[in-house]
């Protein structure tokens, strides 16, 4: 089957691998449709920290935000999962210990983290092998687009969550590109009032055709009481300038990461008596994305700004911006023709 493979920097493209086999428990999927996330970019520039620590080496293939439709299952899977579409976790724990039996299987000391971490080969390729055990169900009122933007999306709504927002609450979201806009959107279906900054002219465009009015810069911003600050970027300054904004006895949200620490004074944490939340993974809040997906009350589709194949894909991890591409952050590529 065909394979997307990142050799080394900057060395990538499609391979023919041996063909995905369900082992016991589980399933092969027909993949559908691939989101790139700015981790594969990390990886095809050799940047990503997990090849450097040792959790990840090449070649390695990506892809963790993905769909598709259910072929085979292997030994002791139901059958009922053939034909399903369906979505899946990217942290995938032992399942023995106390972190995967208490829930917490997404920090995980031996996970897997699919495409990514441990060497599970990623969905980026014609058909992916995945334990039936971390499969989640699409209903046919989720698209395909939709479907493959779940995993950034239970990220940004454990965001929310983490940010304990009411109605009426004052919220700023710190980036506006993907995570960030499904933190904006998801805030939004909570009744917050959302505030977003970003840096580029374009993203901040892009974000008030979703709908959202209060859209700033680091130098424009009001001085606002922000209830809930949520960091949502890629900045190594930006988690001290939450911590300096957001009121005291609220709530800080760290989802975003750096390429280089990010540091914050715990003085003002503990003086202003500030919760910091980190948030790591889409696990616990995979179905309720689905769920928003499905009744309407979110609607991811417009991020995606172009749908490409497989062999344009390393043109595009290598900053190529997609022919008749839209303004919004995310591309997705299209496996159904792949085969």
């Amino acid at each position: 089957m065909k394979a997307f493979v990142v050799r080394g920097p900057f060395d990538a493209g499609v391979e023919e691998v041996p063909e995905a086999v369900a082992a016991p428990g589980e399933v092969v999927i027909d993949v559908h449709r691939v989101g790139v996330c700015g981790t594969d970019i990390e990886f095809y520039t050799g940047e990503m920290q997990y090849l450097h620590d040792g959790n990840a080496m090449f070649p390695i293939r990506l892809g963790h935000e993905w769909m598709g439709v259910v072929s085979s299952v292997g030994e002791g899977v139901e059958p009922r999962w053939i034909g399903r579409r369906v979505t899946g976790d990217t942290m995938i724990g032992c399942g023995r210990c106390n972190r995967c039996l208490d829930g917490r299987h997404h920090v995980c000391q031996y996970r897997y983290e699919l495409g990514i971490r441990g060497g599970k080969p990623g969905a980026l390729a014609t058909q992916l092998a995945y334990p039936a055990a971390y499969l989640h169900p699409l209903p046919d009122t989720v698209s395909d687009a939709a479907g493959a933007l779940i995993e950034p999306a239970g990220n940004a709504l454990r965001s929310v969550w983490g940010a304990d927002l009411s109605a009426g609450d004052r919220v700023l979201v710190l980036g506006a590109a993907t995570i960030g806009l499904l933190v904006a959107l998801f805030a939004r279906a909570a009744g917050a009032e959302v505030h977003v900054m970003g840096r580029s002219a374009r993203s901040l465009d892009f974000a008030r055709s979703l709908g959202f009015e209060d859209v700033w810069t680091e130098e424009n911003l009001p001085e606002l009481a922000w209830d809930a600050v949520v960091d949502a970027s890629n900045a190594k300054h930006l988690p001290a300038k939450a911590l300096e904004l957001v009121e005291p006895g609220k709530r800080v949200v760290y989802v975003g990461l750096a390429g280089s620490p990010s540091l914050i004074d715990t003085r003002t944490l503990a003086l202003k008596d500030v919760t910091a939340v980190g948030i790591l993974g889409a696990s616990q809040g995979l179905d309720a994305a689905i769920a928003a997906f499905a009744d309407g009350s979110v609607n991811p589709e417009p991020l995606v700004s172009a749908v490409v194949e497989l062999d344009e894909l390393a043109d595009v991890l290598a900053g190529k911006t997609p022919e008749g591409a839209g303004a919004g952050p995310k591309v997705h590529v299209s496996l159904r023709d792949a085969r």
